[in-house]
């Protein structure tokens, strides 16, 4: 069985500056948990998941640096004062671009176990041989596969 065979092609993804704002709206608005960022000709330039937001969004905690004898401390920044400003920064600034794992539509469905096996990733793209995302797969994707096709055969 192929990754084309079950993937989603009906990709929501996002622009490298759309903001964060705009980010959570589609996430909540279509019950997602993660899109691919996408350049201008639909290529992949990244991707960035509802928890790289929580991440980002965590207030940066007490933190004393001792540099020989000089004593420096930054105070817990509230979590309103960082929401303010992170609403409006771009995805670029947060989303991941390096090492990202895809799939191609000929992958097999043993490629795409033994990535979500590997990683600790809920959704992957799917790439043609131009990087231009074609579709997405979850692991909800990967296992309604399985079971409807192993476990309740027709």
């Amino acid at each position: 069985m192929k990754v084309q065979d079950f993937m989603i092609t009906d990709v929501i993804s996002v622009r490298g500056n759309t903001t964060v704002r705009e980010l959570l709206q589609i996430l909540v608005a279509n019950k997602i948990g993660g899109v691919p960022v996408v350049g201008e000709s639909n290529e992949l330039v990244g991707v960035i998941s509802d928890g790289d937001v929580i991440r980002y969004l965590n207030p940066s905690s007490r933190t004393v640096f001792d540099m020989f004898a000089i004593v420096m401390v930054t105070e817990r920044e509230k979590l309103s004062e960082k929401l303010i400003y992170t609403l409006n920064e771009p995805v670029s600034v947060i989303m991941k671009s390096r090492d990202i794992k895809t799939l191609r539509p000929d992958n097999d469905l043993e490629d795409a176990l033994q990535i979500f096996s590997r990683h600790r990733f809920k959704k992957l793209p799917v790439v043609d041989k131009t990087n231009t995302v074609v579709g997405v797969i979850s692991r909800g994707d990967l296992l309604r596969h399985i079971t409807t096709a192993y476990i309740l055969p027709d």
